[in-house]
């Protein structure tokens, strides 16, 4: 037996219904090999037995709140120091890879070690372009897969991060804190990377997530965003600028 709770709100109002979120690629350049974000479900599972975990009704509402990414790319990564003591990336599949040596540096690269939270453990960062965007109060918490088994489990762990979408809108990226560099990070095409979870106003509101249009009016607000991050500091303290600057409509579907 499902049990679903929800709490009472006025029918007809912007929030009785699901909080929609919009998604989008930063840059459509080599977009086609990029997996659209899922929900989070696992096929196959026993529904047989009324006590199974996957009728569960707390598993259920749990896992229908993620939505999933994956890695787009085969990656076979190690760590080493050059000669003079300075971090760098090995690409130890080398010719047999499916990212050339010369291209790694474009979706893959470490960042400056001065900038590490710990001085023994590296940041590396996978650039990945996932815009989310929503119309309405909303915040996205991004945060390890932690319900997919990893047969070789990652030599570290990942980046969080919470912001609200309805205010900000920045390209998603993999943040990895490498804690056992004598390991090597190896990634495949098609394998979880994150989830999403998206909080409204509200924590019984359902999230419906829809591939949206970039158009000039989003483009000009996203721009009016774009970098500051290098030019100052605490840019959560830009949230009620950017939301007030936003776009009526926001939300095109695409298609």
């Amino acid at each position: 037996m499902d049990i679903n709770i929800t709490l009472e709100r006025p029918e007809g109002s912007p929030q009785s219904g699901p909080v929609t979120v919009g998604w989008f690629y930063h840059d459509d350049k080599s977009s086609i090999m990029m997996f659209p974000p899922e929900r989070v479900s696992f096929r196959g599972a026993n529904k047989g037995h009324s006590k199974s975990a996957s009728r569960c009704p707390g598993v259920v509402q749990l896992e229908s709140r993620y939505f999933l990414v994956r890695c787009p790319y085969d990656l076979h990564i190690g760590f080493a120091r050059d000669d003079k003591g300075q971090a760098r990336l090995v690409n130890r599949a080398g010719d047999r890879g499916g990212v050339r040596s010369g291209k790694l540096g474009s979706i893959l690269h470490l960042v400056n070690e001065a900038e590490w939270r710990y001085p023994d453990k590296p940041t590396v960062q996978l650039g990945l372009g996932y815009c989310f965007v929503s119309e309405e109060v909303c915040y996205i918490s991004q945060i390890d897969s932690f319900a997919h088994y990893r047969p070789v489990p990652l030599p570290g762990t990942i980046f969080g991060g919470r912001f609200p979408i309805h205010a900000w809108v920045r390209p998603l990226m993999w943040a990895f804190e490498w804690h056992d560099t004598t390991k090597d990070l190896i990634l495949k095409r098609g394998d979880p990377l994150f989830y999403c979870q998206f909080e409204a106003d509200g924590p019984d509101r359902p999230v419906q997530v829809v591939e949206v249009e970039r158009t000039p009016e989003m483009e000009r607000w996203i721009a009016s965003m774009t970098g500051v991050a290098s030019l100052m500091n605490q840019t959560f303290s830009l949230f009620r600028a950017s939301e007030a600057a936003r776009p009526k409509n926001l939300l095109v579907r695409k298609g």
